[in-house]
């Protein structure tokens, strides 16, 4: 197999002996230099074929050790649950390790519900939820809550699903989310690559949120008062953007968004403002 591009020390992008175009894993892939042929197989721990232009974008801003974590987690999901699991889980359960890391960094009081309904109606991926936890924290030395049970767990529900396009109630979701894409491109006079990772984590929290909110079951956690008050002085924008998105949701749904609610609406329209910033 012929190494052809360093994507880092640990990541190369690789021809194999039929001239196909993959993405190998393994330590020390990228330390000598390319082109060179890898002759011993043993160093490779993961290989992708056909990979799209995001997930070599996320290789390129997620540390191997996220991916590393990420892999071993799919695979005792793979053990635990017996359906058949989307092949990019890798990808996108790097990239919800990646940002629950910094979500803990940057607003270490701010954490997603646990949710008992979750751990009753999936066991499986509850299962699988805990132990990518511990996992996480044992290697990274951190303290993931325990609300990102719930979270791992959803992605693990979310790559079996296989009927969304036939559910009226998630049709009129969308309906409800590409409006709010629309309410940010609008704010902001940008165009969301909505291939991208980050709109997708953002689109999963639209959809959790909605939900919520029609089972009048919102977040309510005291812990976020003082960060949702720094962050509506720091960030007006990102505020009133978030605020404009409650209030379309709650006009739609007759409901009331709490400001734990408005508070996380704020950490992910940021986080993708920033992201398609960055891009243009």
């Amino acid at each position: 197999m012929r190494v052809v591009k360093k994507i880092n020390n640990n990541v190369v992008v690789c021809l194999d002996q039929h001239g196909e175009e993959l993405v190998a894993f393994g330590k020390g892939l990228g330390f000598q230099k390319v082109p060179y042929e890898l002759t011993d197989m043993t160093k490779v721990t993961m290989t992708f074929y056909k990979l799209n232009y995001q997930y070599y974008q996320l290789l390129k801003e997620i540390p191997t050790e996220i991916f590393d974590l990420s892999a071993a987690i799919v695979e005792r999901a793979q053990a635990l649950i017996p359906r058949i699991l989307n092949p990019n889980m890798i990808f996108s359960l790097a990239d919800h390790i990646n940002f629950a890391i910094t979500r803990l960094t940057h607003y270490k009081s701010a954490q997603l519900p646990f949710s008992y309904d979750v751990e009753q109606l999936y066991p499986q991926e509850t299962d699988v939820g805990y132990y990518a936890v511990r996992l996480i924290n044992r290697r990274l030395n951190i303290q993931l809550p325990v609300s990102e049970v719930t979270a791992i767990a959803m992605h693990f529900v979310n790559s079996q699903t296989n009927d969304l396009a036939t559910n009226s109630s998630v049709n009129s979701d969308d309906e409800m989310i590409k409006i709010i894409t629309k309410i940010i491109e609008q704010e902001y006079e940008l165009r969301i690559n909505q291939t991208e990772f980050t709109y997708n984590r953002f689109v999963m929290h639209l959809r959790y949120y909605i939900k919520r909110m029609k089972k009048h079951e919102q977040i309510s956690e005291n812990d976020n008062s003082k960060l949702f008050n720094t962050m509506r002085y720091d960030e007006p924008e990102i505020y009133l953007v978030a605020k404009r998105i409650a209030d379309y949701v709650d006009s739609q749904l007759d409901t009331n968004s709490n400001d734990d609610e408005l508070f996380y609406l704020m950490i992910y329209v940021k986080r993708i403002v920033n992201k398609m910033n960055t891009q243009a």
